[in-house]
């Protein structure tokens, strides 16, 4: 099920639909790298290249594969 969260991302208000596992997932990053969510999500946002949701989905696979 997507959960539907609306995020300002440099200074543009912007709605994403993400299932709880990524928006918990993104939480946890975002807390470990001492950023807020938003943050997180923009500097996703700079290097993307499909939609912001892919993008965040594969960010987050890359990022607990690395272990």
């Amino acid at each position: 099920m997507l959960i539907k969260k609306s995020l300002t991302i440099k200074k543009h208000r912007t709605s994403l639909s993400l299932e709880k596992e990524f928006w918990d997932a993104l939480k946890i990053i975002a807390k470990e790298q001492k950023c807020s969510m938003e943050n997180l999500v923009a500097q996703i946002d700079t290097s993307r290249k499909a939609s912001l949701a892919s993008s965040i989905r594969v960010y987050l696979l890359k990022f607990y594969m690395k272990d």
